[in-house]
């Protein structure tokens, strides 16, 4: 059997995001991760987690399911539930509720039909007014980019596919998530000037 891949970027974010989780999610239920990649952060975030919650790691890519249960199966994962596969922009998903979403560095590498996809989705799943939806990744600011660093990213993104690059939060994120029915909660910064974006399903 081969070794699952490793993402070296996924052990210099994953306290900060840890820390946040830890913050903001409820003490039960079943946290969905979209766009989980190689799933270390699944591996290394689930068992460190306070309460009972369970962790749901998913992807698009089919080959990356069996680099997910790699690393949950090489560490402590026994909360950690067998990867899915799900197309974000998907109409349905292979789960029918969770209790929390997160997704971290997808929207920016994906064409905006994902990010649309991951609203409309999580609106769907998340099971109760209130519920956390967390978006992580880099950010414009009010079109501007916040680091010289990200402008470089944002132009080798673009240079691999027009339809990547970073979003900016005021003009298309935060609008996107309130036509799709939620409100922002919080923002925060994270290391290598990137945000943990916290949203909350709008009451009915």
């Amino acid at each position: 059997m081969s070794q699952p891949r490793h993402a070296p970027a996924t052990a210099r974010n994953r306290d900060a995001i840890l820390a946040v989780l830890v913050d903001v999610l409820p003490p039960s239920g079943l946290l969905l991760e979209i766009a989980s990649g190689t799933g270390e952060h699944a591996a290394y975030m689930a068992a460190r987690l306070p309460g009972t919650i369970e962790w749901q790691p998913t992807d698009g890519a089919v080959d990356s399911l069996a680099d997910i249960d790699g690393h949950a199966r090489a560490g402590d994962g026994a909360r950690i539930r067998p990867a899915l596969l799900l197309d974000v922009t998907a109409a349905t998903w292979p789960l029918a509720s969770a209790s929390s979403v997160l997704c971290c560095n997808m929207i920016h590498i994906a064409p905006w039909a994902a990010a649309e996809g991951l609203f409309a989705g999580a609106a769907r799943t998340l099971d109760r007014a209130d519920a956390p939806l967390l978006l992580y990744g880099p950010f414009r600011r009010n079109g501007v980019h916040t680091a010289t660093s990200n402008a470089e990213f944002d132009r080798s993104l673009q240079a691999r596919d027009a339809r990547w690059g970073v979003r900016c939060l005021e003009s298309e994120v935060l609008p996107l998530a309130s036509r799709s029915g939620f409100r922002l909660d919080a923002i925060r910064p994270m290391p290598a000037n990137n945000l943990m974006v916290m949203f909350r399903r709008s009451r009915d």
